[in-house]
């Protein structure tokens, strides 16, 4: 999902007009990322939290030249997914794949008893 499409499904359930809901999207987003930007956490119950991770300076390798870098240290953002989320993920992604083990199940048993 783009973040148009995001705006256009808000607009929808909501019934306002599109430039109204991109505000929204628009406020939300950027509420987000200028907590993360002031090193707070966020924490959105039955979906996830936000936080910033600190990366260590490290050696790298320049893919070209195969020299030596200087890699410093840097602040990135990470999402830890809910137990909620993570549950309605797998349980979608479990029924989807029931009926695909359940025919490649029938098919196994039934080249078994040619036997």
């Amino acid at each position: 999902m783009t973040k148009a499409e995001l705006i256009e499904e808000v607009s929808k359930v909501v019934e306002m007009t599109r430039k109204d809901s991109e505000e929204i999207v628009e406020t939300i987003f950027d509420s987000i990322v200028g907590s993360l930007h002031k090193g707070e956490k966020i924490e959105i119950r039955g979906f996830g939290s936000f936080r910033t991770r600190q990366r260590q300076p490290r050696v790298g390798r320049n893919p070209k030249t195969g020299t030596r870098v200087e890699v410093p240290s840097k602040r990135i953002p990470y999402f830890k997914p809910s137990k909620e989320l993570r549950d309605l993920v797998n349980q979608s992604a479990q029924t989807a794949a029931a009926p695909e083990s359940a025919e490649s199940a029938g098919a196994s048993e039934t080249s078994g008893s040619r036997e």
